[in-house]
């Protein structure tokens, strides 16, 4: 298990010099590209092709249709070709058009004359950061190796707290790291030794409607096929496969998917939170049985949480606001408890099919009013922040003063959703509202939160994670199919469920969703009650000046809100606590 680490200066020496400063050594004359062997991730390298030389993180799922691609341009690979090698083959033969083929998650840093060139995967499976200092450029699939790299002695970036504090992750290339920056997906970075930077935009979602004349019908039996091969492509040779279960349709078709086309056996996990809570494990236990699977419930208490949230916290790159990083890094533990070591999910239904969390843009687009003045500029992206409910309209309440000074001329959190909700004429990318908010989903929470976390708390346990749903060939698909069909009157998914409904029991295709309760109000008032009021009131907190004191009271206290969402904001608060203290950010 490894992450890497790649540099590039006008001078080799120096480049290498700098990833020895960073405790990454690399051999006298060899190119500037290492692994860091400490942290878990799935790094190998240095290999060469053609001349070139890289490091990656690759997980490719459709190795023959590269090899096939490779060997039409008249430069076959070798068959026992590792993914890494292979992706930087299809990269020098093929260009964009051989990245854009590979299905998989990957992150690739190819050395390339004076260029050092970065690739990250279509949907951003795996993450890549970079950062510059003085003559040098350095990138990494590990934050911390750049948060070690002396020349760059970077600090807190304030207006990335204010982005967390927004979204519940950070939505674009900004990190908490000041002058570290996350290559986006989709994209290829050309870093030059004199500093330049170029990019790439090899694949990005578009709004390509079928035919008027094409029936619903249609778009459910090709979105079967191509569910079908997703899946399948993602399924290890010769040995059973995980599946993490909740009960919703979209986990549950993944399950009955990979339960129908998988030779070795299926385990399914489910969480409970304690049967006194609402929970799915009827719909979970009841697609267990259908699809023949061997089902583990894992039960989380909330000692369980408070016990391990500074654990899970400090294996992400970038916090997450999510209170199911513990039970996910504890699925994780289980799968590779069975031996197994690769997982299903169901991630990417609602955010490429039309979910639930579209409709209050929805219902805002059809009630707004024109004002007097004139509609604000930005009133859909505010519009789509507040939708969020975290703590984008407290911010006034809870940073300090000196904080929210520092931010006064700080860029608004609303230009990370403004080139989605309102493309340029140029862009003409989506026309429809609801593709609109689906291409705003996937890019930001898509990559940014859900990705990179089963990312990152599956491989801190060898285990891969995959997500068919988030397959770029079912992406394109879905926005290809008119909206109506993805939004059906008041049936959300309604193409997805159709291209499944006959794998699966009626009442798990029809019944709305509801979603995993997490019991986050009763965590804080109980078992993480003390360690909340320690980190939050304590000394390192106050030194840093972000929160006011009184307002982080109140929330614990259970005030300042009709509804109880304090519960939910207080988590924000404690999670970015906990990350900035697992990395020493003052």
């Amino acid at each position: 298990m490894a992450r890497f680490c790649a540099c590039l200066a006008a001078e080799p020496g120096r480049a290498r010099d700098q990833l020895a400063a960073m405790g990454v050594p690399v051999r006298d004359g060899a190119p500037a590209l290492a692994l860091i062997e400490d942290e878990p991730g799935y790094a190998t390298g240095p290999f060469s092709a053609y001349g070139r030389t890289a490091v990656g993180e690759v997980t490719l799922h459709n190795r023959p249709a590269l090899f096939a691609a490779l060997a039409g341009a008249g430069a076959p690979a070798p068959p026992d070709c590792p993914d890494g090698e292979l992706l930087l083959r299809c990269w020098v033969r093929l260009g964009a058009a051989g990245i854009l083929a590979a299905e998989g998650m990957f992150a690739l840093a190819v050395q390339e004359d004076d260029q050092l060139i970065l690739i990250r995967d279509q949907v951003g499976a795996r993450t890549l950061f970079y950062a510059r200092a003085g003559d040098c450029w350095a990138a990494s699939t590990s934050l911390r190796a750049l948060r070690r790299w002396p020349a760059l002695g970077t600090g807190l970036e304030l207006a990335a707290v204010r982005s967390f504090l927004t979204f519940a992750y950070l939505p674009g290339e900004e990190t908490l790291l000041r002058g570290v920056r996350e290559v986006l997906p989709g994209r290829c970075l050309r870093l030059a030794a004199d500093g330049s930077v170029a990019e790439e935009h090899y694949w990005e979602p578009e709004e390509r409607l079928g035919p008027e004349a094409a029936s619903a019908e249609s778009y459910a039996l090709r979105l079967r096929e191509l569910l079908e091969e997703a899946t399948a492509m993602r399924l290890p040779e010769a040995e059973a496969v995980g599946v993490l279960l909740s009960g919703g349709v979209d986990s549950s078709l993944v399950t009955a998917l990979a339960a129908k086309l998988h030779t070795h056996p299926v385990h399914t996990y489910s969480i409970s939170f304690g049967a006194e809570l609402p929970n799915e494990l009827g719909y979970s236990g009841l697609v267990a049985a259908h699809c023949g699977t061997r089902h583990q419930v894992l039960s989380v208490s909330g000692d369980a949480v408070a016990a391990r949230l500074a654990e899970a916290a400090a294996l992400l790159d970038s916090p997450v606001g999510d209170p199911l990083t513990v039970p996910n890094l504890m699925l994780a533990e289980a799968v590779a408890g069975d031996g197994l070591r690769v997982v299903l999910n169901g991630e990417g239904g609602d955010p490429v099919f039309g979910g639930p969390k579209n409709l209050p843009m929805l219902v805002n687009e059809m009630h707004r009013r024109q004002l007097p003045g004139g509609e604000a500029e930005d009133a859909r992206e505010t519009a789509y922040l507040r939708s969020y409910r975290k703590c984008f309209t407290d911010l006034p309440d809870l940073l300090t003063p000196g904080a929210l000074d520092a931010l006064a001329t700080a860029p608004a959190p609303q230009r990370f959703v403004t080139p989605y909700l309102r493309p340029a004429p140029r862009d003409g990318r989506m026309d429809h509202l609801l593709n609109q908010l689906l291409h705003c989903n996937l890019r930001t929470k898509g990559a940014h939160h859900i990705l990179t976390k089963v990312e990152r708390l599956t491989s801190s346990q060898s285990v891969q994670g995959r997500s068919p749903l988030f397959d770029r060939r079912v992406v394109d698909h879905a926005f290809a199919t008119p909206p109506r069909w993805k939004l059906n009157g008041a049936v959300e998914k309604w193409v997805l469920k159709e291209a499944v409904r006959d794998l699966l029991p009626a009442t798990v295709v029809d019944r709305p969703k509801s979603g995993m309760r997490v019991p986050v109000q009763q965590w804080l008032g109980g078992p993480l009650r003390e360690l909340a009021g320690d980190l939050l009131l304590g000394r390192e907190a106050r030194a840093r000046g972000l929160f006011r004191e009184d307002t982080v009271r109140a929330w614990m206290r259970g005030e300042g809100a009709l509804l109880p969402r304090q519960g939910g904001k207080l988590w924000l608060v404690l999670t970015l606590e906990l990350w900035l203290r697992a990395y020493d950010i003052s």
